[in-house]
């Protein structure tokens, strides 16, 4: 027990895992741990400041903020609106109409926006109350805007393949095209989901519109329809690197607000940069503390000593991704996206290798991951945002968002035992 205690290897994951259970915020946690350690242990706390600059001094990382300003914009200047408004108009008054067009407007803002919880505040301030006002449980419409806005991260451009192609050192455009069909796999049996509901309580859309209304909403939603377009078609055609379409996308969406739309004004610009720089912020902080935690657990041997657990509780590569899945759902438990993918891939790389599994599925797998732990409790931060908008607490909104909970499993399922369903496009394109 005395040589457990001095090991820095057992204090670098209880000094983590010990904050969090007091609430602390989780880049705090990390941080202050990996301080501590290398501090007691004399590992050179002088190169902690060159190490934090150089976790987020990196070229594809730069896309992060760019994605983040993107999807602001386009919120700000009335893209999501129009979208929504189209999509609304399009599934009419069929069963669960409302439910299946959150989803599928949830899809398509996903390849805008790279962020989960950007993707409820753009969506939630007009879909959950629309939905309430046509006769929806407001708990069940803001349980599945939050849900369906896990696939921000799944659809590209995502900023969880941003950070795992940089971390396992994989194309980032590969990850794009990866993620494509298991979006649109998540999406499906998400719409089953909420129709399956929605035809036992009873709940449809709203009439559709004359076709005169439908086909101006169309002219309406075209600049903001056009925008994935550009986006990946950009990428996918070489035209641009990923982190050149996220600058694109920017002056795409000013190029739309300021002359199409017209709905720029300089108190909107204010509040889309203090917004951006208040989301970059975030994110930025977590994944320099998370990239000195993950550099701290190579040092001290922990990574290795997981991953030859892991190892030594069997050698069917079957089992082992089973319990991989358990164990990241659990972390998505308690962590955020990026804290995961710093946390745990240094420990599944070798892994990863070990049984010759592709990282471009297993990315996209470990992805989907992510997106269930955006709105599973106690973190949850999907569903926290979700229930700021909607006026309710993340208890009511648990409850409706298990059915989809479990949709999105079944997905996640789905890809993990058929690669060929995430390795399909890029290989098509050439890509692998």
């Amino acid at each position: 027990m005395e040589s457990l205690i001095r090991e820095p290897a057992f204090w670098t994951i209880v000094l983590f895992i010990l904050p969090l259970l007091l609430r602390v915020p989780i880049a705090v946690a990390l941080g202050m741990g990996t301080i501590f350690v290398v501090w007691n242990w004399n590992m050179g706390y002088q190169m902690l400041s060159y190490s934090f600059f150089a976790g987020i001094a990196k070229f594809p990382l730069l896309a992060i903020p760019f994605f983040i300003l993107a999807g602001v914009i386009m919120e700000k200047v009335g893209i999501a609106e129009r979208i929504i408004n189209l999509i609304k108009q399009l599934v009419g008054d069929m069963t669960g109409g409302l439910a299946v067009a959150t989803v599928i407007v949830a899809a398509f803002w996903g390849a805008v926006s790279g962020s989960g919880p950007a993707t409820v505040a753009a969506l939630g301030l007009i879909l959950i109350p629309g939905m309430a006002e046509a006769g929806y449980d407001k708990a069940f419409a803001a349980a599945t805007v939050s849900v369906a806005s896990g696939l921000a991260i799944i659809i590209p451009p995502s900023i969880s393949f941003i950070v795992y192609g940089d971390i396992m050192q994989q194309s980032v455009g590969t990850l794009f095209a990866a993620g494509v069909i298991p979006g649109i796999v998540v999406a499906c049996c998400l719409c089953v989901a909420v129709y399956l509901v929605s035809r036992k309580r009873g709940y449809r859309g709203e009439p559709r519109g004359s076709a005169s209304v439908v086909l101006k909403s169309l002219r309406d939603a075209f600049w903001g329809l056009f925008t994935p377009v550009i986006i990946l078609g950009g990428i996918y055609g070489g035209v641009f690197t990923p982190t050149e379409a996220a600058a694109v996308a920017v002056f795409y969406g000013l190029f739309v607000g300021v002359f199409i739309y017209r709905t720029l004004t300089f108190r909107v610009l204010y509040e889309i940069l203090a917004e951006t720089v208040a989301g970059t912020s975030v994110v930025m902080i977590v994944v320099t503390c998370a990239g000195l935690y993950s550099w701290l657990g190579a040092t001290v041997g922990l990574i290795d000593k997981v991953a030859a657990v892991l190892l030594g509780i069997s050698e069917n590569p079957a089992v082992i991704l089973l319990m991989i899945n358990i164990i990241l759902l659990f972390a998505g438990m308690l962590l955020d996206a990026i804290s995961i993918a710093y946390v745990f891939l240094p420990i599944l790389a070798p892994i990863i290798v070990i049984f010759g599994w592709d990282p471009i599925w297993f990315g996209v797998m470990m992805t989907i991951n992510m997106a269930i732990g955006q709105v599973t409790p106690p973190v949850a931060v999907n569903l926290f945002v979700g229930a700021r908008i909607s006026g309710l607490t993340m208890e009511q909104i648990s409850r409706p968002a298990v059915p989809m909970l479990i949709a999105t499993v079944i997905a996640l399922v789905i890809i993990t035992a058929f690669p060929g369903i995430t390795l399909f496009l890029p290989r098509l394109m050439g890509m692998m």
